[in-house]
Formats: structure tokens, C-alpha cells, sequence
């Protein structure tokens, strides 16, 4: 199983939840919400290949942790993956989008001058932004849009700049969400939780959870689950001959 955008140190119990995506052998991107975050959440790797830490600054923190911006820089030489990132376009955030571009453009200009990186990135309510400085930061790395939910004429356009993408069973489980998943490249599609923020009944997801999005995606794309388990892995191993060697 595959989860590419999940928040391990946000569990009630971190240890725990990453040791049992050992156990079951998930392959896990563990994003992080801030540069501070980051060694803490390496720790909870356990030594183990097949969990991946993402140094992130989320947009919602933008404006609290801007400061954390120097410390970005000296940590992404240390990892291949830079997550989460991005923009939210939310009434709620709106008086902090300044601070939110600041934030966002600064760490695709560290990734473009260290080689590139795997990002995984947020973009609700806030598409055409987030792509928009994509494309003007085209070598900052492979960009994984986590859980889009933007238009479908913004969806062609990601697809055009290479973008990939990540989808949960949340995602599944809504119209909108499904004929978006339809319209994605086949190859450039990854499971993920978003754990612990997304629920399934009634509970915060866990990694392993993703198994629902597997068998949502082998109904979308009428095909069994263990074919979209292959196509999974195929395209997992993909996206990491993107990452840079370090």
C-alpha cells in the first residue's frame, strides 16, 4: 500500500501508527507542517526505507512561521521530499495570503537551487495560484497535488506542467472528486490518507486506509484491485526515479 501525503507526528500515538506502517509495509510520505517539525518526525522512520519524511511549511502557517524560512534552507539538503507546501485560498486565510506567497515562492526557489525536489503540494481554493508559481518555478521538482479540488479546466493545465497527483478515499467518495480522478493520467496517480485530517467512519484515517482508495480507483477505472495495485507501485517507482540522490 501506498500513502503519499499523511501527517504522522499528528496522530494520537506517532510511535504506534509508525510502526504499524512498517509492519504492514505501507510506503508512506510523512509530510510535515513546519521546518521545526522535521527531525522529530525523521525519528519516527525508524531507520525504515519505505518511510519518507517531507520537510514542509504549510500555508496555514504561514504567517506564524515565516521565520522558520532559514531553517528550511538547511534542512531540504537533507531530504529529497519538501511537503506540505502550498496555498489555501479559504475566506479564513485570505488576510495571510501575502505571507502564504512569501512562504511558498521561497521554498521553490531553495528547491530549484539545491536540484530539485519531490513536493507535495496544497492547493485548495487556490489552483490557478498554485500553478501559476509552479510554472514559474519549473525546475523546482516533480509536483504531487495533493488532494486537488480545483476545476477541470485547472486540472488540464496541471497535467500539462507535469504535475502529478494524490487521491484518498475522501476524494473518492465525492462526485466532483471522481470525475476529477477520471480525467488524471493514469501514471501520474498515487493513493494517499491525509491522515489524521480525514475521517472514515467516524475516526481519523490511518495509513493503511488507503486500501479504500485503491478499490475506489479500481472501480473508476474498471479494473481489478490487484491490477490498480500494480499500476500503483509501477507509478510509485516512477515518481521516486524523480527524486534527487543526496
Amino acid at each position: 500500500m501506498i500513502d503519499l501525503h499523511c501527517h504522522l507526528d499528528l496522530y494520537e500515538n506517532p510511535q504506534q501508527v509508525a510502526r504499524d506502517c512498517i509492519a504492514r509495509d505501507v510506503e508512506a510520505l510523512s509530510v510535515t507542517t513546519t521546518p521545526s517539525a522535521w527531525r522529530g518526525t525523521k525519528a519516527l522512520d525508524c531507520g525504515s526505507p519505505r518511510i519518507h519524511t517531507a520537510l514542509g511549511l504549510h500555508p496555514h502557517l504561514a504567517h506564524q512561521r515565516k521565520t522558520e524560512l532559514p531553517l528550511f534552507e538547511q534542512l531540504v539538503l537533507e531530504t529529497a521530499f519538501v511537503g506540505e507546501i502550498g496555498l489555501d485560498g479559504a475566506p479564513e486565510f485570505a488576510p495571510h495570503w501575502k505571507d502564504q506567497m512569501t512562504v511558498f515562492t521561497g521554498i521553490l526557489t531553495t528547491c530549484q537551487r539545491v536540484g530539485g525536489r519531490i513536493l507535495s503540494v496544497h492547493s485548495r481554493r487556490a489552483a490557478t495560484a498554485v500553478l501559476n508559481v509552479l510554472a514559474e518555478n519549473g525546475a523546482a521538482g516533480t509536483p504531487v497535488l495533493h488532494w486537488f479540488s480545483g476545476s477541470q479546466r485547472e486540472l488540464t493545465r496541471a497535467v500539462s506542467l507535469g504535475c502529478w497527483f494524490s487521491v484518498g478515499p475522501a476524494m473518492l467518495a465525492g462526485e466532483k472528486g471522481r470525475k476529477l480522478v477520471e480525467k488524471m493520467p493514469r501514471d501520474r496517480v498515487l493513493t494517499e490518507s491525509d491522515g489524521p485530517f480525514a475521517q472514515i467512519d467516524g475516526r481519523p484515517i490511518l495509513p493503511w486506509d488507503v486500501q479504500q482508495a485503491v478499490n475506489g480507483l479500481g472501480e473508476l477505472w474498471s479494473e481489478s484491485t490487484a491490477a490498480v495495485g500494480a499500476r500503483l507501485v509501477e507509478n510509485l517507482a516512477q515518481l521516486l526515479s524523480c527524486a534527487p540522490r543526496l
